[in-house]
């Protein structure tokens, strides 16, 4: 990270200027078999075009409140880089009646309905695939993302003493997630290169640190795995070696 680094759409910059070329998420879902590996270069363009289409066609603003019913998930991982890149306070596992607006994986459509703003639903398929019958209600994430343009500029400049980030019933600004991130990427271990594998869900600090603040605050990367108990006997093992991952989390 810079020193000038305070929120983490500012660590995913610093990240971008450093180098653009190395992997920054692995995701492995053990329950289907997906992988997928997105570099610095590819999140940050995703990061772009989500946080267009957040500021864009959803007109949210700084300070605006998305209930985030996602699971640990690359594209969770990029949803939250754009709420910090707009202003939106991510409030992950948060309830879509008091929300500004919702967005929502396939198992959770229902309880998000009770969200009176913008609804945005993620299939979760491989390869970042739509639904086959969009949800009644809701924009497809995978039909509208891909228009979107690959460099965002705020309209605003997002305050980094503001709420950022909702979890766990506690609250962050975001030079409070950056501290804190830093601070658990030396616990860890990490540094720059480092590859962090974590199996722990996203609905904690610790699992979003370890899933994707903590590496990226320091320099390195995550190997963000769903459905470790799936593994064969020495499955993990393997995983670690073929990773080449340096610390593990679960």
């Amino acid at each position: 990270m810079n020193a000038n680094d305070r929120t983490p759409a500012d660590l995913l910059r610093s990240a971008l200027a450093a180098d653009p070329a190395r992997p920054l998420v692995t995701y492995y879902d053990d329950a289907t078999g997906e992988r997928v590996e997105l570099s610095v270069a590819t999140f940050a363009n995703w990061v772009a075009k989500t946080a267009n289409l957040l500021q864009g066609d959803l007109a949210a603003e700084p300070g605006d409140r998305l209930a985030l019913l996602l699971p640990a998930h690359w594209q969770t991982a990029v949803w939250l880089l754009a709420c910090s890149s707009v202003g939106v306070v991510a409030d992950v596992g948060g309830d879509p009646g008091g929300a500004d607006l919702v967005v929502s994986g396939p198992d959770a459509l229902d309880a998000a309905r009770a969200c009176s703003g913008e609804r945005v639903a993620l299939a979760l398929r491989p390869l970042g695939g739509r639904f086959p019958q969009p949800p009644e209600g809701f924009l497809d994430y995978a039909v509208e993302v891909p228009g979107q343009g690959d460099r965002f500029a705020p309209y605003a400049p997002v305050d980094p003493d503001e709420a950022a980030l909702a979890v766990g019933g506690a609250e962050l600004t975001g030079a409070e997630l950056v501290r804190r991130a830093v601070a658990d990427a030396g616990e860890f271990g990490l540094g720059p290169g480092s590859r962090l594998l974590s199996g722990r869900p996203y609905d904690t600090w610790e699992g979003l640190s370890a899933g994707l603040y903590a590496p990226l605050a320091a320099g390195g990367s995550v190997v963000l795995c769903r459905h470790l108990e799936r593994l064969g006997e020495g499955g993990l093992e393997k995983r670690v070696e073929t990773e080449r991952v340096t610390s593990t989390v679960r």
